[in-house]
């Protein structure tokens, strides 16, 4: 499976991070109930491995389950034995260099153009814009232009209403957390999840402004 396609097809890059991990497969269950289906686990959250491992034996290659905030080279090789399907990081981190090496895709954390440039340099399938919330849309179109090819995700405090806005910059896709995530992450309302769910898949299908 081409993930980059899938990302830019997608659209939307749930980040799920929640006090543990049953209620992490919960959160899982209700995304992809809602047409989620691009998923990333932080390892903040406690059994956050065993949560990739448990939702990736319940449902088919097509739900995409990644893991996020791979630090350590010890934290690549768990969550490739869990079966994550890719990796993000929030820097070029020791988890960075680990996934590469064992082949796992890798969304790599980066903000200027030179942290960019050696992302992809180290490898990355494609560059995380973190926190993409600090500079806005306009920062991420600017970055594309001397780097026009660069696949780039907008993450960091995007929303429903912002995130057509980083699409139409030029990211391929956007990572959600707890603009999506909100008090599900800690034992709220699952309906109000897929509620929000929808309304950011219904905010990336309108046409870009």
């Amino acid at each position: 499976m081409d993930l980059l396609a899938e990302l830019r097809h997608r659209k939307v890059l749930a980040i799920i991070r929640t006090d543990g991990p049953d209620r992490a497969l919960e959160c899982i269950h209700t995304l992809v109930d809602a047409g989620i289906t691009a998923l990333e686990v932080s390892l903040t959250t406690p059994g956050g491995a065993d949560a990739i491992a448990k939702a990736r034996s319940e449902y088919d290659p097509s739900v995409l389950i990644g893991a996020g905030t791979v630090i350590t080279s010890a934290q690549a090789d768990e969550v490739a034995a869990a079966g994550a399907g890719f990796a993000v990081t929030p820097a070029i981190t020791r988890g960075a260099h680990r996934s590469v090496e064992l082949g796992l895709p890798l969304l790599c954390g980066a903000l200027t153009p030179t942290e960019v440039v050696a992302a992809l340099d180290l490898g990355a399938t494609a560059v995380k814009i973190f926190p993409a919330k600090v500079y806005g849309p306009s920062y991420l179109r600017e970055l594309r232009a001397p780097l026009p090819d660069a696949p780039l995700i907008a993450v960091g405090g995007v929303d429903a209403k912002t995130a057509p806005e980083y699409l139409a910059a030029g990211a391929l896709a956007v990572g959600v957390a707890s603009p999506l995530l909100g008090d599900a992450a800690t034992g709220g309302s699952q309906a109000d999840l897929a509620a929000r769910a929808k309304a950011f898949l219904t905010a990336v299908a309108a046409p870009h402004p």
